[in-house]
């Protein structure tokens, strides 16, 4: 366990094991799946993959905010936000398998189907393997970067309580922040966007940053929960914490409907051909209830709940709030993704989903119990305790 000024009883090490055994399994399964099935396989693996992204690059967007804004709301989920941008490196190695299955889900990297395509050819300059490979490293090694330096000046301000390690972190959060908002935005694009290369939407990308700013902000606040009452926050997360953390929730939740409602209604009432049946595919069919799902439990449960001030500053209830959203940013991140594969793939759920979602997800948080371990969950210069435990009476 970790040793500092606070004692930590945070048992994370049957957690890890159990969460590592159970990624194992999946990820064993799905090997065996992808010897039977090798597109359902890559095709599986990029939503599981595009999910569990989410929150480690989520964390990290969170993390900057409130290196630059301040507040008592994240010196509570600090660790938890640190612990999560260090898998990142994790994220890279796993990102490697699409490396080999790149013909399987994008229609681009098929040369015979680019020679009788001219939307196609006509993106090819962007739209290429070797481009697509060389982005993917710069964006994760960029976001692996500023994690890294984020996660070093925080360990200084631990060992000598340094005054200019702060300024550091705020330094690099606002060029940080805006690198992160620009490489997303193009990540969102090459990754999962150009599964239909006919199809596109000047918000996408913004609307993913959004998905992983709530993704990673429920995450928090589960994990929050379930630490607040072990050593040392128990006694010093106070109902102010989870009614601040809940009301930024909220927030998101709203940008969230927000920035999926305009894209809907610009493209819907543009009525464009070469824009509507993106819309169309995920209407009708097998996927037509998932809309509905999404906006009365994405969207009008998590608000009307959100409002109430006893269900934020309830650290039961507003777990299961957090818990619901991420469930639901997991249906929303499937029906975003796998109706452009509806062509080959021919049907809407297939067991590798599942198999994939509990081996990358396993391995994913095993790795994130490991590293929350690692530091004290509570920074260790005395003034910041002070002076945040001061603004929560």
């Amino acid at each position: 366990m970790t040793t500092g000024a606070a004692r930590q009883e945070i048992a994370t090490e049957r957690p890890a094991r159990i969460a590592f055994a159970a990624g194992a399994l999946g990820l064993a399964f799905s090997l065996l799946g992808a010897f039977f099935d090798r597109v359902q396989f890559f095709q599986s693996y990029l939503v599981a993959y595009i999910f569990w992204l989410a929150i480690p690059l989520g964390s990290l967007a969170i993390l900057m905010l409130h290196h630059l804004v301040g507040g008592a709301w994240g010196w509570v989920i600090r660790r938890l936000l640190e612990a999560a941008t260090r898998t990142l490196p994790l994220i890279a190695l796993l990102f490697v398998p699409l490396f080999f299955g790149l013909q399987a889900l994008y229609p681009w990297a098929r040369p015979e189907l680019v020679a009788g395509d001219p939307v196609l050819q006509h993106k090819a300059n962007y739209l290429n393997v070797p481009f697509f490979v060389v982005r993917a490293i710069f964006y994760l090694a960029l976001w692996g970067g500023i994690a890294y330096f984020l996660n070093r000046w925080s360990r200084q301000q631990d060992d000598v309580a340094e005054i200019s390690a702060g300024k550091r972190l705020r330094r690099l959060s606002g060029p940080g922040l805006l690198l992160y908002f620009l490489t997303m935005s193009f990540a969102a694009i090459d990754w999962i966007m150009s599964i239909d290369a006919h199809w596109f939407s000047t918000i996408y990308g913004a609307l993913w940053i959004v998905n992983q700013g709530l993704t990673g902000f429920a995450f928090a606040i589960a994990g929050l929960c379930w630490l607040e009452n072990k050593q040392p926050l128990a006694g010093l997360v106070r109902q102010d914490h989870f009614h601040d953390l809940g009301n930024l929730l909220l927030a998101f939740v709203m940008l969230w409907a927000y920035m999926a409602f305009s894209q809907y209604l610009i493209i819907w009432s543009g009525n464009l051909a070469e824009e509507i049946p993106w819309y169309i595919t995920r209407n009708t069919g097998h996927w037509r209830w998932i809309p509905p799902v999404l906006i009365i439990f994405h969207f009008f449960l998590p608000f009307f709940l959100l409002l109430l001030r006893d269900v934020k500053r309830n650290s039961g209830t507003l777990l299961w709030v957090a818990l619901g959203v991420l469930a639901m940013r997991l249906i929303d991140t499937f029906w975003l993704i796998v109706p452009g594969f509806e062509a080959t793939a021919g049907h809407p759920l297939h067991w590798l989903d599942l198999a994939l979602i509990v081996g990358i997800g396993g391995v994913w948080l095993g790795t994130f119990l490991w590293q929350l371990d690692k530091l004290p969950m509570l920074p260790l210069q005395a003034p910041l305790v002070a002076e945040e435990s001061a603004a929560h009476g």
